[in-house]
Protein backbone atom coordinates (compact mmCIF):
# COMPACT_ATOMS: atom_id res chain seq x y z
CA UNK A 1 0.00 0.00 0.00
CA UNK A 2 1.37 3.20 -0.95
CA UNK A 3 0.74 7.10 0.30
CA UNK A 4 -2.29 7.53 -2.35
CA UNK A 5 -6.00 6.49 -1.79
CA UNK A 6 -6.82 2.92 -2.22
CA UNK A 7 -7.78 1.38 -5.54
CA UNK A 8 -11.50 0.87 -7.16
CA UNK A 9 -12.99 -1.94 -5.25
CA UNK A 10 -14.89 -4.59 -6.66
CA UNK A 11 -17.80 -6.64 -5.40
CA UNK A 12 -19.99 -8.42 -7.76
CA UNK A 13 -17.77 -8.52 -9.45
CA UNK A 14 -17.00 -5.12 -9.41
CA UNK A 15 -17.52 -1.64 -7.19
CA UNK A 16 -16.06 1.37 -7.45
CA UNK A 17 -14.65 2.78 -4.32
CA UNK A 18 -13.33 6.31 -4.10
CA UNK A 19 -11.57 7.44 -1.12
CA UNK A 20 -9.84 10.60 -0.60
CA UNK A 21 -6.20 11.36 0.61
CA UNK A 22 -5.95 9.89 4.65
CA UNK A 23 -7.06 12.14 7.10
CA UNK A 24 -6.94 10.25 10.32
CA UNK A 25 -4.83 7.51 11.94
CA UNK A 26 -7.73 5.71 12.67
CA UNK A 27 -11.51 5.35 11.70
CA UNK A 28 -14.46 7.07 13.24
CA UNK A 29 -17.67 6.65 11.99
CA UNK A 30 -20.68 8.62 12.90
CA UNK A 31 -23.22 7.59 15.68
CA UNK A 32 -26.14 9.27 14.47
CA UNK A 33 -28.23 5.81 12.63
CA UNK A 34 -31.02 3.84 13.44
CA UNK A 35 -31.74 3.07 17.11
CA UNK A 36 -32.06 -0.41 16.23
CA UNK A 37 -28.76 -0.99 14.67
CA UNK A 38 -26.10 -1.90 17.12
CA UNK A 39 -23.03 0.09 17.18
CA UNK A 40 -19.52 -1.98 18.15
CA UNK A 41 -17.10 0.07 20.62
CA UNK A 42 -13.58 -0.89 21.12
CA UNK A 43 -10.64 0.62 23.77
CA UNK A 44 -9.37 2.15 20.27
CA UNK A 45 -12.45 2.56 18.49
CA UNK A 46 -15.81 3.55 18.01
CA UNK A 47 -17.11 3.00 14.87
CA UNK A 48 -20.50 2.84 13.46
CA UNK A 49 -20.57 -0.26 11.38
CA UNK A 50 -23.73 -1.86 11.48
CA UNK A 51 -25.95 -4.94 10.49
CA UNK A 52 -28.73 -3.52 8.42
CA UNK A 53 -32.05 -5.13 9.29
CA UNK A 54 -34.94 -2.60 8.20
CA UNK A 55 -36.34 -1.47 4.86
CA UNK A 56 -34.65 2.44 5.50
CA UNK A 57 -31.02 0.69 5.90
CA UNK A 58 -31.34 -1.25 3.09
CA UNK A 59 -32.96 1.46 0.45
CA UNK A 60 -29.89 3.53 1.64
CA UNK A 61 -27.29 0.77 0.79
CA UNK A 62 -28.76 -0.22 -2.42
CA UNK A 63 -28.53 3.51 -3.71
CA UNK A 64 -24.45 3.46 -2.99
CA UNK A 65 -24.75 0.31 -4.90
CA UNK A 66 -25.88 1.51 -7.91
CA UNK A 67 -24.63 5.18 -7.83
CA UNK A 68 -20.78 3.27 -7.59
CA UNK A 69 -22.19 0.86 -10.19
CA UNK A 70 -23.66 3.42 -12.60
CA UNK A 71 -20.60 5.11 -12.20
CA UNK A 72 -18.21 2.46 -13.45
CA UNK A 73 -20.83 1.86 -16.07
CA UNK A 74 -21.96 -1.39 -15.47
CA UNK A 75 -25.62 -3.05 -16.06
CA UNK A 76 -28.54 -3.55 -14.20
CA UNK A 77 -30.60 -2.15 -10.81
CA UNK A 78 -29.59 -3.59 -7.50
CA UNK A 79 -31.54 -3.76 -4.83
CA UNK A 80 -30.89 -5.39 -1.26
CA UNK A 81 -34.06 -7.55 0.33
CA UNK A 82 -34.40 -8.76 3.25
CA UNK A 83 -32.86 -12.56 3.02
CA UNK A 84 -31.39 -14.41 5.95
CA UNK A 85 -29.06 -15.71 4.41
CA UNK A 86 -27.55 -12.45 3.54
CA UNK A 87 -25.92 -9.78 5.92
CA UNK A 88 -25.47 -6.48 5.03
CA UNK A 89 -22.86 -4.21 6.65
CA UNK A 90 -22.48 -0.49 6.43
CA UNK A 91 -19.94 2.04 7.28
CA UNK A 92 -21.69 5.75 7.66
CA UNK A 93 -20.19 9.43 7.83
CA UNK A 94 -22.39 12.53 9.35
CA UNK A 95 -25.48 10.36 8.56
CA UNK A 96 -24.52 9.65 4.97
CA UNK A 97 -23.82 5.54 4.16
CA UNK A 98 -20.29 5.70 2.88
CA UNK A 99 -19.27 1.94 2.35
CA UNK A 100 -20.87 -1.21 1.71
CA UNK A 101 -20.60 -5.24 1.79
CA UNK A 102 -22.88 -8.21 1.89
CA UNK A 103 -21.51 -11.31 3.20
CA UNK A 104 -24.13 -14.40 1.55
CA UNK A 105 -24.19 -17.34 3.22
CA UNK A 106 -24.57 -21.00 1.65
CA UNK A 107 -27.99 -22.40 1.70
CA UNK A 108 -29.51 -24.86 -0.13
CA UNK A 109 -30.20 -22.55 -3.15
CA UNK A 110 -26.31 -22.26 -2.71
CA UNK A 111 -24.35 -18.63 -3.09
CA UNK A 112 -24.63 -16.00 -6.26
CA UNK A 113 -20.72 -17.01 -7.66
CA UNK A 114 -22.23 -20.39 -8.29
CA UNK A 115 -23.99 -18.91 -10.98
CA UNK A 116 -20.80 -18.85 -13.01
CA UNK A 117 -18.45 -20.69 -10.83
CA UNK A 118 -20.31 -23.60 -9.18
CA UNK A 119 -17.33 -26.21 -10.45
CA UNK A 120 -14.80 -24.57 -8.14
CA UNK A 121 -17.53 -23.75 -5.51
CA UNK A 122 -18.25 -27.37 -5.12
CA UNK A 123 -14.40 -28.38 -5.25
CA UNK A 124 -14.49 -26.71 -1.79
CA UNK A 125 -17.62 -27.89 -0.31
CA UNK A 126 -16.69 -31.47 -1.53
CA UNK A 127 -13.66 -31.22 1.03
CA UNK A 128 -15.79 -30.15 3.92
CA UNK A 129 -15.55 -26.30 3.73
CA UNK A 130 -18.62 -24.24 5.00
CA UNK A 131 -18.33 -21.39 1.86
CA UNK A 132 -19.53 -17.86 1.94
CA UNK A 133 -19.59 -14.67 -0.22
CA UNK A 134 -18.71 -10.93 -0.07
CA UNK A 135 -21.05 -9.03 -3.12
CA UNK A 136 -22.55 -5.53 -3.43
CA UNK A 137 -19.07 -4.15 -2.29
CA UNK A 138 -19.32 -0.38 -2.60
CA UNK A 139 -17.14 2.59 -0.98
CA UNK A 140 -17.59 6.37 -1.97
CA UNK A 141 -15.34 9.20 -1.33
CA UNK A 142 -16.54 9.78 2.08
CA UNK A 143 -14.97 7.18 3.47
CA UNK A 144 -11.33 5.98 4.99
CA UNK A 145 -9.19 3.32 4.32
CA UNK A 146 -9.59 1.90 7.88
CA UNK A 147 -13.54 1.88 7.32
CA UNK A 148 -12.66 -0.28 4.41
CA UNK A 149 -10.83 -2.88 6.94
CA UNK A 150 -13.27 -2.77 9.51
CA UNK A 151 -16.18 -3.52 7.01
CA UNK A 152 -14.09 -6.63 6.11
CA UNK A 153 -13.11 -7.48 9.58
CA UNK A 154 -16.72 -7.68 10.94
CA UNK A 155 -17.67 -9.44 7.42
CA UNK A 156 -14.79 -11.84 8.32
CA UNK A 157 -16.11 -12.21 12.39
CA UNK A 158 -19.91 -12.85 11.38
CA UNK A 159 -18.52 -15.64 8.90
CA UNK A 160 -16.05 -16.74 11.08
CA UNK A 161 -17.27 -16.61 14.68
CA UNK A 162 -21.24 -16.36 14.09
CA UNK A 163 -21.98 -18.56 11.10
CA UNK A 164 -18.55 -21.61 11.28
CA UNK A 165 -17.39 -20.25 7.86
CA UNK A 166 -14.27 -21.75 6.72
CA UNK A 167 -13.95 -19.75 3.16
CA UNK A 168 -14.76 -16.42 1.93
CA UNK A 169 -15.01 -16.10 -1.67
CA UNK A 170 -15.45 -12.88 -3.70
CA UNK A 171 -15.78 -11.92 -7.72
CA UNK A 172 -13.80 -9.39 -8.92
CA UNK A 173 -13.05 -7.21 -12.02
CA UNK A 174 -9.62 -8.63 -13.46
CA UNK A 175 -8.05 -4.90 -13.30
CA UNK A 176 -8.38 -5.31 -9.29
CA UNK A 177 -7.17 -8.95 -8.96
CA UNK A 178 -4.13 -7.58 -7.45
CA UNK A 179 -5.64 -5.86 -5.02
CA UNK A 180 -7.54 -8.63 -3.46
CA UNK A 181 -4.63 -11.30 -3.18
CA UNK A 182 -2.02 -8.40 -2.07
CA UNK A 183 -3.87 -6.63 0.71
CA UNK A 184 -6.48 -9.49 1.93
CA UNK A 185 -4.26 -12.66 0.64
CA UNK A 186 -7.35 -13.84 -1.59
CA UNK A 187 -5.94 -16.58 -4.14
CA UNK A 188 -7.52 -16.79 -8.04
CA UNK A 189 -9.61 -20.00 -8.84
CA UNK A 190 -10.36 -21.09 -12.23
CA UNK A 191 -10.36 -19.07 -15.23
CA UNK A 192 -11.62 -15.64 -15.95
CA UNK A 193 -15.82 -15.78 -17.05
CA UNK A 194 -18.32 -13.17 -17.68
CA UNK A 195 -20.68 -11.83 -15.20
CA UNK A 196 -23.96 -11.60 -16.77
CA UNK A 197 -25.36 -9.80 -13.36
CA UNK A 198 -23.53 -6.69 -14.35
CA UNK A 199 -22.15 -7.42 -18.01
CA UNK A 200 -18.75 -7.52 -16.91
CA UNK A 201 -15.60 -10.50 -17.13
CA UNK A 202 -14.76 -11.44 -13.55
CA UNK A 203 -12.50 -13.78 -11.81
CA UNK A 204 -13.25 -15.86 -8.77
CA UNK A 205 -11.25 -15.37 -5.50
CA UNK A 206 -10.97 -17.53 -2.40
CA UNK A 207 -9.44 -16.50 1.21
CA UNK A 208 -8.90 -19.56 3.92
CA UNK A 209 -10.19 -18.02 7.38
CA UNK A 210 -7.91 -19.93 9.49
CA UNK A 211 -4.93 -18.27 6.95
CA UNK A 212 -6.86 -14.99 7.63
CA UNK A 213 -6.99 -15.35 11.33
CA UNK A 214 -3.27 -15.85 11.53
CA UNK A 215 -2.71 -12.77 9.43
CA UNK A 216 -5.12 -10.94 12.57
CA UNK A 217 -3.29 -12.37 15.39
CA UNK A 218 0.11 -11.61 13.59
CA UNK A 219 -0.96 -8.06 12.46
CA UNK A 220 -4.05 -7.02 13.63
CA UNK A 221 -4.31 -3.47 15.10
CA UNK A 222 -0.77 -2.14 14.32
CA UNK A 223 -1.64 0.58 12.38
CA UNK A 224 -1.18 2.55 9.08
CA UNK A 225 2.83 2.36 9.08
CA UNK A 226 2.45 -1.31 9.37
CA UNK A 227 -0.26 -1.48 6.26
CA UNK A 228 2.55 0.75 4.30
CA UNK A 229 5.47 -1.73 4.98
CA UNK A 230 3.29 -4.94 4.77
CA UNK A 231 1.77 -4.06 1.77
CA UNK A 232 -1.58 -5.44 3.63
CA UNK A 233 -5.06 -4.37 4.90
CA UNK A 234 -4.30 -6.67 8.02
CA UNK A 235 -2.51 -3.86 10.23
CA UNK A 236 -5.75 -1.72 9.69
CA UNK A 237 -8.24 -4.83 11.08
CA UNK A 238 -8.66 -4.71 14.92
CA UNK A 239 -6.02 -6.08 17.24
CA UNK A 240 -7.03 -9.76 18.60
CA UNK A 241 -7.98 -8.12 22.04
CA UNK A 242 -10.62 -5.83 20.23
CA UNK A 243 -11.65 -8.87 18.18
CA UNK A 244 -12.54 -10.77 21.05
CA UNK A 245 -14.37 -7.82 22.45
CA UNK A 246 -16.68 -7.49 19.13
CA UNK A 247 -17.21 -10.97 18.99
CA UNK A 248 -18.94 -11.66 22.77
CA UNK A 249 -20.58 -8.52 22.17
CA UNK A 250 -21.95 -9.67 18.66
CA UNK A 251 -22.83 -13.28 20.20
CA UNK A 252 -24.57 -11.60 23.23
CA UNK A 253 -26.73 -9.66 20.80
CA UNK A 254 -27.59 -12.48 18.32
Amino acid sequence: MNGNAPPVLDGEPEVKAQTEPEKHARATLDDQLPENMEDLVTDEKSFGIRMIDTVEGRSKASLLINKMYAWRGYAGTHKLTDDPNRITLTASNQGEVVGTLTLGLDSPIGIMADEIFKEEVDAFRAQGARVCEITKLAFDSGGSKEQMASLFHLSLIYARDLHNCTHIFIEVNPRHRRFYERMLGFKRLGDLKSNPRVNAPAYLLVVDLKWATEQIKKFGGKGMAVANTERSFFPLFYSPREERGIINRLKNIQ
